[in-house]
């Protein structure tokens, strides 16, 4: 059975307040994160990277960054959920929420280091070099980390998918 390409987008959340008189959770996107958010949006629809479901972390800036990419969005995502684990989610974590997911471009707007660390043990053979050199290191905020493979989100594993790109807009 032939499958179509399911890609995967990690998205680190835009530039945040620094911490100070709220949690961290609470924290809300700064100024120049408004600005990142609205150049990520950009590049997901000059990509024709629409996600057709979406998973947030339920912190504050996660969720500012996701509400700020879907007004930038021709047509609004059918699924999108928010999820407390995300927040302090390990790569298997995200993983088997992924694998839950149905949809054939999924985002999730998430947290360093996790972000990269799910695209570093993701990429494998035909893996753009550049791009792995940039996960392996950490990616900064409102960087998206693009995954593909034939296979369905729930057969994916380690070192067996196709990291393409990473994208850091201007902004």
């Amino acid at each position: 059975m032939t499958h179509s390409t399911q890609r995967l987008l990690l998205l680190r959340h835009a530039k945040a307040e620094p911490a100070g008189a709220v949690t961290d959770h609470m924290r809300p996107l700064a100024l120049r994160g408004r600005k990142q958010a609205r150049a990520v949006a950009e590049v997901l629809v000059t990509h024709n990277l629409i996600p057709d479901a979406v998973l947030v972390s339920s912190a504050v800036r996660t969720k500012q960054t996701w509400e700020i990419l879907a007004g930038g969005f021709d047509h609004a995502p059918a699924k999108v959920s928010f999820h407390d684990d995300l927040y302090v989610a390990g790569v298997d974590d995200v993983l088997k929420l992924v694998a839950t997911t149905h949809g054939s471009t999924v985002l999730v707007v998430g947290h360093e280091p996790t972000m990269s660390a799910v695209a570093e043990q993701l990429a494998g053979d035909g893996s753009s070099q550049d791009a792995y050199a940039q996960v392996r290191l950490g990616i900064p905020t409102a960087t998206l980390c693009v995954l593909e493979s034939d296979q369905p989100f729930g057969q994916w594993e380690a070192r067996g998918v196709t990291l393409t790109q990473v994208i850091r807009p201007e902004h």
